[in-house]
């Protein structure tokens, strides 16, 4: 079966560390450009990271503040998003997706093949 699992969310106090892991499934991980994105309520999905299929090139929101760090580990097909120095505002359900969009259009949302399921990330103040 082909899918996406996003895991690793859960409550944390702000100033706290959150991984979160991006797996795949029936499918290789780095034939893709991979973006974490993120819904809060109310609102619509924002773009968080991302990276590319050589792992050679990342890209970060502005509002992350070098706080997120976007990686991959091929061997085991999994993408991970280490958070540090969680804020409140940083609340959301978090969703990794998969892309063969140029890498020009990796922000944008609808480019997306595939999403994970979405994990929750909850940062108490």
């Amino acid at each position: 079966e082909v899918q996406l699992q996003a895991f690793g969310g859960g409550l944390v106090q702000a100033g706290g560390f959150l991984r979160l892991s991006c797996a795949a499934s029936g499918f290789t991980l780095d034939d893709y450009h991979i973006g974490w994105f993120r819904q809060a309520p109310g609102k619509g999905r924002e773009g968080v990271a991302f990276i590319d299929d050589s792992s050679l090139v990342n890209y970060y929101a502005n509002f992350l503040e070098g706080r997120f760090t976007i990686s991959r580990d091929n061997a085991k097909n999994t993408v991970y998003l280490q958070m540090n120095n969680l804020k409140p505002e940083d609340t959301a359900v978090y969703y990794c997706g998969v892309t063969k969009a140029p890498w020009r259009y990796v922000r944008i949302a609808s480019r997306y093949a595939m999403w994970g399921q979405g994990t929750q990330v909850t940062v108490s103040s």
